[in-house]
């Protein structure tokens, strides 16, 4: 009886909930959008404040947080020799692993597309079969295979010319950062060149244009793209990258994400003031790659 009354109680109340969701409609968006304005909020914006502020404070005796305000975290990743030179090396190995990139990946993109169909799948599965295996263990078998007696130096013994050390050094790290980014470039060019219309290109023979003047003029512009999505997707982590660049250079160079983890785990004492400052300059660098990224596409293209 009590089971049943409490039944016919509940009935009406949800019936007035949902007659206030319908009649509501900042509600009803209000909780659709709860959990992700929840998520972005707790693990996005509040560390990221958390870091700003960071930045801002005085590294202590032990590490510890001083709260006082200051810019000297700034001025040393501005002045000092050892900031500077891994904020240019770590860019610069992500320009050059982009632009390498580029030229290896958009070649092949062009060769899956214009492959018969039944092919085109299985170059596509043979580009994503790295990824099965983790990123670690790849970079692992890269040293084997470019130290003193890995295959290649055995190749190269066996032409008879002397071995070349390979690793560690600042050249096996862009060796292993192009192999762990070069699909990342790869399937957003085929997707933009999967897009593309061929009969542009014979258009443009027709009225005279070379094929060099056809791909500068016609389909490079039309799978632009691709180019920029590509090249955003290879250059942001590569800028980063802290495991390639310790294993493959053996951790006598410093880059970016070396020095990161070095701030915050590996000095002692451990110096996040710095290290937050360093994370934040960093995030400026790739703002503006992305902004530039979405200035060179439209929305349609994304």
């Amino acid at each position: 009886m009590a089971a049943d009354t409490l039944a016919s109680d509940s009935q009406p109340r949800e019936g007035r909930i949902a007659a206030i969701l319908r009649r509501n409609e900042r509600l009803q968006l209000g909780l659709l959008l709860f959990p992700g304005l929840f998520w972005l909020v707790m693990f996005f914006a509040l560390p990221l404040i958390v870091v700003v502020f960071y930045s801002f404070a005085v590294n202590g005796p032990g590490g510890r947080i001083e709260w006082t305000f200051t810019l000297e975290n700034y001025r040393i990743l501005f002045t000092e020799s050892l900031y500077v030179n891994a904020y240019w090396r770590s860019i610069w190995a992500g320009v050059w692993t982009t632009l390498i990139c580029l030229l290896l990946g958009y070649p092949l993109a062009y060769y899956i597309v214009r492959s018969p169909p039944r092919w085109r799948t299985v170059l596509l599965f043979l580009i994503l079969i790295p990824f099965w295996t983790n990123f670690l263990v790849r970079t692992y078998a890269w040293m084997l295979l470019l130290s003193n007696n890995g295959i290649i130096n055995s190749a190269i013994q066996s032409l008879g010319l002397p071995r070349v050390a390979l690793y560690p050094s600042e050249g096996a790290v862009l060796v292993g950062l192009i192999y762990g980014s070069l699909p990342f470039m790869v399937l957003p060019i085929y997707a933009s060149l999967s897009r593309f219309d061929f009969t542009l290109m014979e258009a443009a023979a027709d009225l005279g244009a070379s094929q060099v003047r056809a791909f500068l003029k016609v389909m490079l512009p039309l799978t632009m793209p691709g180019v920029a999505a590509g090249s955003v997707l290879v250059f942001i982590p590569t800028v980063g990258q802290f495991v390639v660049s310790d294993l493959l250079g053996g951790a006598k160079v410093d880059y970016l994400g070396n020095l990161l983890q070095r701030l915050f785990t590996r000095s002692n004492p451990p110096n996040w003031p710095l290290g937050s400052a360093m994370a934040i300059v960093f995030m400026v660098v790739l703002t503006v790659a992305i902004i530039i990224y979405f200035r060179v596409t439209t929305e349609e293209d994304r």
